[in-house]
């Protein structure tokens, strides 16, 4: 899944950013994080610049190790990507759902 978003530094100042890109399950068949860190990006932002950021996220990402088959497994469920500054910091989710 690739995922394309713009990033602006509203400040006065020149700065970084890290964007965060976060996943929860909501019906996994095994337990997991609350939130779990897929990715991130470090970007250098000019005072009032704005850029587009690239992501991807790959259904390998998504997999859980099955003990009982010995093998990686992506699961049949619903979760919800997150993407900002922070775990607690989060401006922009998209619920997908795996069939």
């Amino acid at each position: 899944m690739f995922l394309s978003f713009d990033v602006k530094n509203p400040g006065k100042r020149d700065g970084e950013e890290v964007v965060q890109l976060y996943v929860k399950h909501f019906n996994s068949k095994i337990q997991r994080p609350m939130k779990e860190l897929k990715s991130f990006q470090r970007l250098f932002l000019k005072a009032g610049e704005s850029k587009k950021v690239s992501m991807v996220i790959k259904a390998k990402d998504l997999e859980y190790w099955n003990a009982n088959k010995q093998q990686f497994e992506l699961e049949k469920d619903a979760f919800e990507i997150k993407i900002g500054q922070a775990s607690d910091k989060t401006l922009l989710a998209k619920e997908i759902i795996i069939q």
